[in-house]
């Protein structure tokens, strides 16, 4: 990550926890880009955001999900967060129409983030968050447009240490499987982004 912008403080512990991130694998169909960060919930703060490119049959499609990862860090160790850093994660994807009405929704949007989380090994704890789901069904001269449905994930968690890029990679399998991507089979790596 570079420094414009993206994130501000100058703790030489949190720019460096900061630049892991840069150097993470993550899957082709991510697309990572940093954004402006935070400035009043901590001394020092990093944001990014991605997408999941959609296939090159769809490229003229939305993407099938996007979100936001914010790094705080407080030396203080505010009393909520159980430790000195916090990161909060935004995830929304459009899901099958079909899934509106599923009254597990909640619990397997929730699922998807803390089966990543226990699966990579990333230690953690304060985890907390909430699934919510968004049905648009349209009516008169838009009768005739299917309901959409999406799904939103917001969650915080304090990692256990600033080992940053394993979480980083937490909240994008969950990005890849909100948006339906087959997981990776065990032993391969994903080529980095060209488009990145």
């Amino acid at each position: 990550m570079t420094s414009r912008g993206a994130h501000r403080g100058t703790s030489i512990e949190f720019v460096e926890a900061v630049a892991g991130l840069a150097r993470v694998r993550l899957r082709p169909e991510v697309v990572i880009t940093e954004i402006p960060a935070p400035q009043r919930i901590a001394p020092h703060s990093a944001a990014l955001s991605a997408e999941i490119i959609p296939t090159l049959a769809e490229e003229d499609a939305e993407p099938p999900a996007s979100g936001r990862f914010i790094i705080l860090h407080d030396p203080s160790a505010p009393e909520a967060w159980e430790g000195t850093w916090r990161i909060v994660s935004f995830t929304r994807a459009v899901l099958e129409p079909e899934l509106a009405g599923d009254p597990l929704l909640g619990e397997v949007g929730w699922s998807w983030l803390t089966d990543s989380l226990h699966s990579s090994g990333a230690a953690h704890h304060a985890l907390g968050g909430t699934v919510t789901r968004v049905v648009s069904e349209s009516f008169g001269a838009l009768g005739d447009t299917e309901p959409s449905v999406e799904m939103e994930v917001r969650a915080s968690w304090t990692p256990d240490g600033d080992d940053l890029p394993e979480h980083l990679r937490v909240w994008t399998d969950l990005m890849c499987t909100v948006a339906g991507l087959p997981p990776l089979p065990e032993g391969v790596t994903a080529l980095p982004s060209t488009r990145r």
